[in-house]
């Protein structure tokens, strides 16, 4: 018997919204899953709580970042399961080398970098985990943040199949956000021959990050997501007159299409 394919639609609650999470599932996990809560909001569950008189529900505090780290700093706790690989805070706009750091995996594109004996605060634009340097800049907003542009590995469609229009069109317009929780960002799909996605945004995102999922989203629907493998030049670098693109290696045979862009 043939099996009616089975949508996932983002909550009631868009801030508890889990569809970010489950952007992976298979149809056949989606088929036996039930979403009890997914029409209702936080605070109408707390109501019925409150009605219920299950004060133990109301007063149990939520679980925010990694739960499993607890109350420890990032830092300690991964050096616990990786060696410090010490490598310098460059400066991307003239390469002076600022600091040193104990590894460049402990830090994300767009966080604050604690370089000791500078007033003001700089933040990491990039890394290069085969020479270990994290490239910083010295404002939030720099342009060397923003980027317009990524690739996926072979993108995980929810419903087995890419949607009609991209495969009629070869490019689709929809939203993604690659952080739980982060506003929706219009964009156009590419669809490259080997089943990869090239992903323009209308408008450039501050601190995309290789091997972060984008996730795809049209009318209130998970579309599915692919991991980030490429990334175009910053806004920084397409100020420079340069076209630096960032590529992570994902293994033989991996065709990165051709860019729409570039």
């Amino acid at each position: 018997m043939m099996c009616s394919v089975v949508k996932l639609l983002q909550a009631a609650d868009s801030f508890k919204d889990q569809t970010f999470f489950l952007s992976q599932v298979s149809q056949d996990a989606l088929r036996r899953t039930i979403f009890p809560l997914g029409g209702l909001t936080k605070d109408f569950v707390k109501k019925i709580a409150a009605e219920n008189r299950l004060h133990h529900v109301l007063q149990k505090k939520e679980s925010m970042g990694i739960c499993f780290v607890g109350k420890r700093k990032f830092e300690h706790f991964i050096l616990q399961y990786l060696q410090p690989r010490p490598g310098k805070f460059i400066s991307i706009e003239d390469n002076k080398v600022l600091g040193t750091h104990k590894g460049w995996f402990l830090y994300t594109l767009g966080q604050k970098a604690k370089i000791g004996g500078l007033k003001e605060p700089w933040y990491v634009v990039e890394k290069d985990g085969a020479n270990g340097d994290v490239f910083v800049a010295p404002r939030t907003d720099h342009p060397a943040l923003y980027r317009d542009l990524l690739r996926t590995n072979r993108v995980h469609w929810i419903t087995e199949e890419p949607p009609a229009a991209l495969v009629r069109d070869k490019m689709m317009e929809c939203h993604f956000r690659f952080r739980h929780q982060m506003a929706l960002v219009p964009c156009v799909l590419t669809l490259n021959q080997d089943g990869t996605v090239w992903v323009t945004a209308v408008k450039a995102v501050r601190a995309l990050a290789l091997g972060q999922f984008a996730v795809f989203y049209k009318g209130g629907e998970c579309l599915g997501s692919g991991k980030i493998l490429r990334l175009g030049p910053s806004a920084y670098t397409l100020q420079k007159g340069q076209s630096k693109v960032r590529v992570a290696t994902e293994g033989p045979g991996d065709d990165p299409g051709l860019c729409p862009s570039l």
